[in-house]
């Protein structure tokens, strides 16, 4: 009996109503949802197209019974400062996130304390409570604890970042060195012909920053080797604090890179110290296209690295891993960064 004035129930759409919309057989739908990749692209367009006008969602709860998926991708987040947070890393969450749900899964956050015996804890954790299909790392070093004991105990891991030999090889990571031989480019048709590259590698010192942070390494190497190429003269990299001394000098760069936007802030205040306009009488680049550079006077050029390409291509990669007879690469890739031209690094060196 229904009650008087009460709305009829919706009648919730079926796998069947899609098949009969995009006019297919139920396994076509089922391998669409599925296995994409066994479907011909204009048979997978229209029934994506049927699951969208129909508002079909897919019953996750009988699927990960049948396959054993959760449908959930674990993201073993680096440790952050929640007072300081990485622009970066945070950027990469939110299209990890989107990402995932593209492809029907959703994204469990894991936070361990620093210690490799947190770290381990989380993943053994989760491994036990099968709580995720998979893992997705970030900041990832050579001899990454994370990756190692995700390789260890035989959970499905991908990662942004270059895993270290030995492990699996399943990763997206920025060609740092050819991101900064574009901008070595980019200086020089500027007419800049004395430029430095510096930043936390110039801060430190290279062999203790390069061990540390290998990515940080690749950037210099890499503008150091095109300026070279191009016959540009190259000024040392200056200890930490000494932007100001290098910029007094006579014999100055026109020109200084650097390896990440904070680094370009330091510049941009030790030329203003010494009277210098960036974007006038010094060009400066960044890297890493934070919202700081949009914010800067003047905005600064940097290199902005395509967080959603990097984490379509981790997913991709991941999920790769959890269905039979899909190919799994062998090997990492390296995706390329954006030079964003503003006008820090607008103006002509003086002469050229």
């Amino acid at each position: 009996m229904t009650t008087p004035g009460a709305r009829p129930a919706r009648r919730v759409t079926t796998i069947a109503d899609v098949a009969q919309a995009a006019e297919v057989s139920r396994q076509t739908v089922s391998n669409a949802l599925n296995a994409p990749h066994r479907v011909r692209p204009d048979t997978l367009a229209r029934v994506n197209a049927a699951i969208e006008r129909l508002g079909y969602r897919p019953d996750q709860s009988a699927r990960s019974l049948r396959t054993g998926e959760r449908r959930t991708i674990g993201y073993l987040a680096p440790v952050d400062d929640p007072f300081d947070p990485n622009p970066l890393m945070a950027g990469f969450l939110e299209a990890l996130v989107d990402a995932a749900g593209a492809v029907g899964h959703h994204v469990l956050l894991l936070r361990p304390a620093a210690g490799e015996q947190h770290v381990r804890a989380v993943i053994d954790g989760v491994v036990a409570a099968r709580q995720v299909d998979g893992l997705v790392l970030a900041d990832v070093l050579p001899d990454d604890p994370r990756a190692a004991h995700a390789a260890r105990v035989g959970i499905p891991f991908a990662a942004f970042g270059r895993t270290g030999p030995g492990l699996p090889q399943h990763w997206a990571d920025i060609d740092n060195a050819a991101a900064t031989a574009e901008v070595a480019r980019h200086l020089a048709a500027r007419g800049h012909r004395r430029v430095a590259f510096v930043g936390a590698v110039g801060a430190v010192g290279a062999a203790d920053a390069g061990a540390a942070l290998p990515w940080l390494a690749a950037r210099r190497e890499g503008f150091h080797r095109e300026a070279a190429r191009l016959g540009l003269s190259l000024a040392p990299a200056p200890p930490a604090g000494g932007l100001r001394a290098l910029l007094r000098d006579p014999d100055r760069p026109t020109a200084l890179a650097t390896d990440n936007d904070l680094a370009a802030l330091d510049v941009y205040e030790a030329a203003r110290a010494e009277g210098l306009q960036v974007g006038r009488d010094l060009a400066v680049t960044g890297f890493h296209d934070t919202p700081l550079a949009r914010h800067l006077h003047p905005p600064l050029t940097s290199l902005r690295l395509p967080l959603r390409t990097i984490a379509t291509t981790v997913v991709t990669r991941l999920l790769a891993q959890l269905r039979p007879g899909t190919p799994t690469p062998a090997e990492g890739v390296e995706l390329a960064a954006e030079l964003v031209v503003r006008e820090s690094s607008a103006g002509v060196a003086p002469g050229a």
